[in-house]
């Protein structure tokens, strides 16, 4: 049993770290059921943090709670990557394109690409493709935004936990992070954006062929474009289709 001598809201913040950190690397699996008198054991605390650890955890929908089969790791099906990943194919692609057009800096980018590639385990390396996505969006210019595409980030993470424990896939995903970095590096914003859209779709189609997305490959792009750049602007109204973004209609 480890000890562990912090105050209560440092202890509930080392129990929620370490439980995710176990669900995002496949060592508490979907469905396993967690019980709080065996988490407060192997983590040296009471059973208050753990209840809030995990409180805190069904708010981000990594675990489910239940009146009748208490807290289990959220189960991952076609339907659940579906919703996830059509949040993402929506959002993180413009994201990536408004980061590229207001010339933003993608070093945290490019660091967490290296650190994927030096990585030794699935933990580190899930950590570091996780925060490459997160660079490619977090200097977007809009904090909300931003914010929206976290409030998915930990499903999405279990989602790919799920896949790659049936089906490792990191060189096709990682040269496929190079493309879409290179890409953003050379200014080419729509280019970017449409090969992350790309990488994300492709992904969650391999992974779970009956996930039929609802965001279409440029539908979902350009109609993001539009949402944001009223919700940045209300005063502007939609521009004609020639004036848009890469001359598409």
């Amino acid at each position: 049993m480890t000890s562990v001598p912090m105050p209560i809201p440092s202890r509930t913040q080392y129990v929620l770290e370490e439980i995710k950190r176990r669900i995002l690397t496949g060592r508490l699996i979907p469905g396993q059921a967690l019980v709080e008198t065996e988490l407060a054991a192997q983590f040296g605390v009471s059973k208050t943090p753990v209840r809030e650890a995990l409180k805190t955890l069904a708010g981000t929908g990594l675990v489910v709670m239940s009146q009748y089969k208490g807290v289990t790791v959220r189960m991952v099906d076609a339907d659940m990557a579906r919703e996830v990943y059509d949040v993402r194919l929506l959002l993180e692609p413009e994201a990536l394109r408004r980061a590229v057009r207001r010339g933003a800096s993608l070093d945290a980018a490019r660091d967490a690409l290296t650190r994927a590639d030096k990585a030794t385990d699935t933990a580190e390396r899930s950590l570091a493709n996780r925060e490459f996505h997160r660079a490619l969006y977090l200097p977007c210019g809009n904090p909300l935004l931003s914010r929206m595409l976290d409030e998915v980030r930990d499903q999405a993470a279990l989602v790919s936990a799920v896949a790659w424990a049936a089906d490792p896939s990191w060189q096709r995903e990682a040269s496929e992070h190079r493309e879409i970095l290179r890409l953003a590096l050379d200014g080419d914003a729509g280019g970017a954006a449409r090969a992350l859209h790309a990488h994300i779709a492709s992904f969650v189609r391999r992974a779970f062929p009956g996930a039929e997305l609802g965001v279409e490959e440029g539908l979902g792009l350009r109609g993001a474009q539009d949402i944001l750049e009223t919700t940045d602007n209300p005063e502007v109204t939609a521009a004609p289709a020639a004036q848009k973004e890469d001359g598409q209609a």
